[in-house]
């Protein structure tokens, strides 16, 4: 779990959609978090791999917006929003494994080439059947 300075969120609570019948027209219960990115002191490359997670959900100045609304509650939806925070920073800071390039043995090149081989010579037997007259 990567560790978020409270300074940099900032939560609203608004009338949300979703479970609650008419419940959701009185209470304020979905969470709406805001995290400023830049805050957070992300390496570079961790800032560059969040910005392609998060896609539509960081702004132009460099806010983070987590909408949670799946609960009934004001502090089950806070907690939900925090969670996927840390989820999205923790995805960001974990370095992908660098692809090691390999080529194919002289054998699997051999298996390719037999295998058009016999391919092609099914589909020339396909052809008009010339002769016997």
């Amino acid at each position: 779990m990567a560790e978020i300075p409270e300074s940099a969120i900032s939560e609203r609570f608004l009338a949300g959609s979703g479970p609650g019948g008419q419940n959701v027209n009185k209470v304020a219960t979905a969470c709406q978090l805001r995290v400023d990115v830049y805050a957070l002191g992300l390496p570079p490359d961790a800032f560059r791999r969040l910005k392609t997670l998060a896609g539509s959900k960081l702004t132009s100045e460099g806010g983070l917006v987590i909408l949670a609304r799946r609960f009934r509650t004001q502090e089950a939806n806070r907690a939900d929003a925090r969670n996927r925070l840390s989820e999205l920073i923790d995805a960001a800071l974990t370095r992908p494994e660098r692809r090691i390039k390999t080529k194919p043995s002289k054998a699997a090149k051999a298996r390719r080439a037999e295998g058009k081989k016999a391919r092609s010579a099914v589909k020339a037997m396909r052809g008009r059947v010339r002769g016997a007259e």
